[in-house]
């Protein structure tokens, strides 16, 4: 039945009550919506808590790195895209005494690759290689290798770097580099010495000055791309220059010593010779010559044997160059005089078991005679009156035994045995050189200590170390190193040495027209590698300084095993005549 009041069919109470009874039919669904609802709010809470937490963790961590951090972050950025590379200063150039130049720096260029970014390597290599006259498959195993940077050649000429540089092969690059250069080739070639491929000095004056000629390296700073190429310098800074070499050394002199030398070696088949020519009254070296020679610019085409300056490195026995020694110093002990005559044997002479020979046999001589005939036994008998001690003490003091501390490399220090080792044998047989070993070096400033009135001076190839701007840096002064004879006994000499080259003396062959010259011949035959000597092989030396009176020059030349005579006076006095004739004129000195 409706209700006529309200419009409802039932009772609307009775609607509301059957709603909650309904919904009473049903507590467990609407309890357990309820705590689903909560867990899901409960761990979305913790899920941006721990959001939070870790956001908080890398602000932190950003803000420690930002503020506290940053100049280290800033560095390990700047790796990514700036480049650090020591460059080498210019190295030095080296003068004669003249300001000639011998060596010098160039502007080179070499070849290198980057193997990575190289598409068709076999094609790459077939172009460099022909370009360079190179092996193919050399420079393809180089452009094969995993590595981000390899050399494939080190100073390259200026045609093939133009022909790469067109070939615009990707992973190919031409870089500037300095190169050593030598214009006069092989003049001076054991003196000067020479360069590696990175510029430092392995032989002669370049090993020995290396950090003088190199100067300080720099470093220079440049950025770059993402493929790690080079695109902008950031330095600006001038390349440094290596300091500059003055030397004693005078071009037109040592020329003049290797034609003469290469005459003598082709004249006699020799094996090799040297000559020095030395200023004896300052010690200055002006020509130490070689032959045979070698081009430094493409040094590594000899044997190792030909870079090495004989003059200051080997040691031979000096035969009888050394009894001007032996002369010099009888006359300064007082118990000889030129006029002293000692009785030679008629050409053999016994020492114990062993006998001593002359070329010819004499009888009587004076001491004078003795170095003009080179008598070995009147050297044996003057030495016996002189004593071992006293000998000994004198070849000590004319530099003999111990180097002179030439500015060159490797120099040796000869040998010299202590008296007190000596036997009679060896005794006898060091008054005429042998028995006794010396360099080149030693033996022309020995000579020069009679030259110059008696001093021992110290012998020097660089006078002068300069900066780039042409300003002294360095001066030397020529160093005394003792007195070895008075000015009375040095004259005594020279008057004796003199003879050596008149019509009858062993040294003929070196007499000039226009000038006295005075010397001493020496002939030594070679050591085998077993301590015996050798029956055909021979140094050939002559020894002597001219002018007469106020020597201008000390010379010495040795030549090794020559084969068309051996004596000194044959073979080495002719060089040393030319060698005398053309520096006397090319200084216009006359004879006093």
């Amino acid at each position: 039945m409706t209700n006529e009041t309200t419009g409802f069919k039932n009772n609307p109470h009775n609607e509301i009550h059957n709603m909650f009874d309904h919904a009473n039919q049903y507590p467990s669904n609407y309890s357990g919506m309820h705590v689903h609802l909560h867990q899901i709010k409960r761990r979305m809470r913790w899920i941006a808590l721990s959001f939070g937490f870790c956001f908080l963790i890398i602000f932190a961590r950003a803000s420690y790195i930002q503020v506290y951090k940053k100049d280290w972050l800033s560095n390990e950025a700047s790796k990514q895209y700036i480049k650090y590379h020591r460059s080498p200063a210019k190295r030095g150039i080296i003068y004669d005494r003249h300001m000639h130049e011998v060596a010098v720096t160039t502007n080179s260029h070499s070849v290198f690759a980057h193997p990575a970014q190289i598409l068709d390597k076999k094609r790459a290599a077939k172009k460099i290689a022909s370009i360079l006259k190179a092996s193919p498959k050399t420079i393809f195993q180089k452009i094969s290798l995993n590595k981000q940077f390899v050399w494939i050649k080190r100073l390259i000429d200026p045609l093939q770097t133009q022909a790469i540089e067109q070939e615009q092969i990707k992973g190919i690059h031409v870089v500037a580099e300095p190169g050593r250069a030598y214009p006069n080739k092989s003049l001076g070639a054991q003196v000067i010495g020479f360069t590696g491929i990175d510029g430092n000095g392995l032989e002669g004056l370049e090993y020995y000055y290396n950090r003088t000629l190199a100067g300080k390296q720099f470093v220079v700073k440049t950025k770059k791309d993402a493929f790690g190429r080079g695109f902008l310098p950031i330095d600006g800074s001038n390349q440094n220059v290596g300091q500059h070499l003055v030397l004693t050394i005078d071009q037109k002199i040592q020329y003049f010593c290797e034609i003469i030398l290469k005459e003598t070696v082709m004249t006699y088949e020799a094996k090799a010779a040297y000559a020095i020519v030395m200023k004896p009254d300052s010690g200055e070296i002006l020509a130490m010559a070689h032959y045979p020679t070698f081009n430094p610019n493409i040094f590594n085409t000899y044997k190792p044997s030909r870079w090495r300056n004989k003059a200051v490195t080997d040691i031979f026995e000096p035969g009888s160059t050394m009894k001007i020694f032996l002369a010099s110093a009888a006359l300064a002990s007082g118990l000889c005089d030129s006029n002293s005559i000692f009785y030679c044997e008629k050409g053999a002479y016994n020492i114990g078991r062993n006998t001593i020979h002359d070329s010819h046999p004499y009888d009587w001589l004076s001491l004078q005679q003795i170095i003009k005939h080179s008598s070995n036994i009147g050297a044996v008998k003057i030495g016996e009156k002189l004593g071992a001690k006293h000998l000994y003490h004198a070849l000590k003091s004319f530099g003999f035994g111990e180097k002179t501390n030439i500015d060159c490399p490797a120099e040796a220090t000869g040998s010299l045995m202590k008296y007190t080792q000596w036997t009679p044998l060896d005794h006898g047989a060091i008054c005429f050189g042998h028995g006794i070993s010396v360099s080149g070096i030693q033996l022309v400033t020995a000579a020069s200590v009679i030259a110059n009135g008696g001093l021992l001076m110290k012998p020097y190839l660089v006078r002068q170390v300069i900066n780039s701007d042409g300003k002294i840096i360095h001066y030397r002064e020529p160093l005394k190193i003792r007195r070895v004879i008075s000015r009375q006994i040095a004259e005594k000499m020279r008057q004796i040495m003199a003879t050596v080259v008149s019509p009858e003396g062993t040294g003929y062959k070196a007499a000039l027209e226009s000038y006295q010259v005075c010397g001493k011949t020496g002939t030594s035959r070679k050591l085998k590698p077993d301590g015996t000597y050798a029956r055909d092989l021979y140094m050939a030396s002559f020894l002597g300084f001219v002018p007469k009176e106020k020597p201008k020059i000390t010379i010495l030349v040795v030549v090794d095993e020559p084969a068309k005579g051996y004596y000194g006076g044959q073979v080495a006095a002719p060089a040393f005549k030319k060698i005398a004739y053309k520096v006397l004129q090319y200084w216009s000195i006359r004879n006093e």
